[in-house]
C-alpha cells in the first residue's frame, strides 16, 4: 500500500549502499516530509462510492498535497543523488493513487484487493505425466505485475474427482488496473496496450487506465487503435528530460485537479456501474455489447 514509503525505509536500511553522510541527510529529510505526506492523507477521509458535495473539494486538497510533497521530492540534489532505477521519485505516485481510491474501495469492502499486485493472467494444467494428472489436477498460474489494482483476492481449491490431493492456490482478479509513469512514450503506450488486451482476456469487465506526469507521443500517433481505456496526463504537459527541467525559465505545471477528478469519477462509475452483459442480457433488448 505505502509504496514510496517501503522505497524510503528499503534505502535506510540498505546496508552501505546509503550509509554515507549525504545520503543519510537526503533521507531525514525526505523521511521528515514523507510522514507529514503521510499523515495528512490517512486523516483526509473521502472520497467514497456515495457521491457527495464535497467530493471535488476532497480530491482538490489531495491533489495540493501531492504537489507540495512532489515538489519537495523532485528538487535537483534529490534527483541526482537517488536516479531513476531508485524508484524513489516514481513511486511517489503509486502512493498518491492508493490515497486516492483508499476510502472508494474501504466503501465497497475492508477485504478488497488494493495496491500493487499480481494479478491472474492466465492457468494452465501441467502434469507430469497421465499417472498423475489422474490424481492431481498440476494447475500452474501465470500472473502479471501491476503498478496498481483494484480487486479481489480469490482463494481456490482444485481436486482431480476422487482424489483427497489438494492444491490451494491464491491468485488476484483486478476490476481496475493503473499503470503510473514519469512519463509516457510510444514504447510504453504499446505495451500498456497488450497488457490490456490480456487482462480483458480473463477479465472482461477490467478497467485498463494508464497514469503519467508527463506525455512523450508526437501528434502522429493514433491512439484511439490502443486497447487502453484511458490515458491521463496529470500535468497537461509535454515530456521535457529531467536534466532540463532544471534549466533557469522552465516551467513545470502542477499536477491539475480536473484532471485528478476526472480518473476518480470513472473508476467511481466503472465500480458503481451494472456489468450484466452477455447474450441472453443482450438478447432481451437486441444489442449484445
Amino acid at each position: 500500500m505505502y509504496v514510496h514509503g517501503d522505497n524510503i525505509a528499503s534505502k535506510e536500511s540498505a546496508g552501505e549502499k546509503y550509509k554515507d553522510a549525504k545520503s543519510k541527510g537526503y533521507l531525514a529529510e525526505i523521511r521528515s516530509k514523507y510522514d507529514l505526506w503521510k499523515t495528512a492523507n490517512t486523516k483526509l477521509i473521502g472520497p467514497t462510492k456515495e457521491t457527495k458535495k464535497g467530493d471535488p473539494a476532497i480530491i482538490a486538497k489531495r491533489v495540493q498535497l501531492f504537489n507540495e510533497y512532489k515538489e519537495f521530492i523532485d528538487q535537483q540534489k534529490f534527483a541526482e543523488h537517488f536516479d531513476s532505477r531508485s524508484n524513489l521519485h516514481s513511486s511517489v505516485l503509486e502512493e498518491f493513487i492508493f490515497y486516492l481510491f483508499r476510502d472508494l474501495v474501504k466503501s465497497f469492502s475492508t477485504n478488497a484487493l488494493l495496491g500493487k499486485a499480481q494479478t491472474f493472467k492466465d492457468i494452465f494444467f501441467h502434469a507430469a505425466s497421465y499417472s498423475d494428472m489422474v490424481k492431481k489436477p498440476s494447475t500452474r498460474i501465470e500472473r502479471k505485475d501491476h503498478d496498481f489494482v483494484i480487486g479481489i483476492n480469490v482463494h481456490s481449491k482444485m481436486h482431480c474427482a476422487g482424489e483427497d490431493a489438494e492444491e490451494i492456490d491464491i491468485f488476484q482478479v483486478p476490476a481496475v488496473a493503473i499503470e503510473c509513469k514519469t512519463y509516457l512514450d510510444k514504447t510504453m503506450l504499446e505495451g500498456a496496450s497488450t497488457s490490456a488486451e490480456q487482462l480483458r482476456h480473463k477479465s472482461p469487465n477490467a478497467m485498463y487506465i494508464l497514469v503519467a506526469e508527463w506525455l512523450k507521443l508526437t501528434d502522429n500517433i493514433n491512439i484511439a487503435k490502443y486497447r487502453v481505456n484511458q490515458i491521463y496526463v496529470l500535468r497537461k504537459q509535454k515530456n521535457t528530460d529531467r536534466e532540463f527541467r532544471y534549466l533557469k525559465g522552465y516551467k513545470k505545471n502542477p499536477v491539475y485537479p480536473d484532471v485528478i477528478e476526472h480518473l476518480f469519477t470513472s473508476v467511481r462509475n466503472h465500480l458503481t456501474a451494472d456489468w450484466e452483459t452477455g447474450t441472453v442480457n443482450g438478447l432481451s433488448r437486441g444489442w449484445l455489447l
